[in-house]
């Protein structure tokens, strides 16, 4: 074999080898810039703390359950009250606010049971004192709330005792009523947090 038929061959597989790596080098530079596209479909981390829309899946939410989700970096409770417990909303005695005249919800939670459906309650998990998360009490005649409690959350920092509405008792630091962010219903089983609801949709 020639000197001139080996460099040939050497030139051919330097040719291949250049070309097969700018290939590859093509494709994980293709693959690196289509990530953060793709990501981009989604709302980044930071656009749900600035207050990209929360979704929440019912489904699994058992009456007289509980469950806190967080949006905006702030704690939210969303509660599924039984129908004794909604039965008893109407005739709360001894609360500061039982219109919520002075508290602070959307026009369409401004009613007795501060909510859109009746059995699903939900609120910012931030007494209206100093900020403390009340903690859910929901058996009425809880024997750690007394005889005469109607169930709801109770303040573990200053005492604040709030309803099964988040409506704060006479007597409590507290205030206001707890918080009810803006919300609404996909379906019967989708909530969104940060979305508000049709005027048409508030409880009467």
């Amino acid at each position: 074999m020639s000197d001139d038929t080996v460099s040939a061959d050497a030139d051919n597989s330097r040719r291949k080898f250049l070309t097969m790596a700018t290939a590859a080098t093509a494709a994980v530079g293709g693959a690196f810039t289509l990530v953060p596209f793709i990501a981009s479909w989604k709302p980044s981390e930071r656009a749900r703390a600035l207050g990209a829309p929360l979704e929440i899946d019912l489904s699994k939410l058992e009456p007289g359950q509980m469950i806190t989700q967080s949006w905006r970096k702030q704690p939210i409770y969303v509660v599924r009250r039984t129908p004794e417990s909604v039965a008893k909303l109407e005739s709360i005695p001894d609360l500061k606010d039982p219109q919520s005249e002075a508290s602070t919800q959307p026009a369409y939670a401004q009613n007795a049971m501060r909510s859109i459906k009746p059995d699903f309650l939900v609120l910012y998990a931030a007494c209206t004192h100093l900020g403390c998360l009340p903690k859910q009490y929901f058996t009425q005649a809880d024997p750690a709330m007394g005889d005469d409690w109607p169930g709801g959350f109770f303040c573990p920092c200053h005492g604040s005792k709030f309803d099964l509405a988040g409506r704060v008792f006479n007597g409590s630091p507290a205030s206001a009523n707890l918080v009810v962010p803006p919300h609404k219903f996909a379906s019967d089983t989708q909530l969104v947090i940060g979305l508000d609801a049709d005027a048409s949709e508030g409880v009467a």
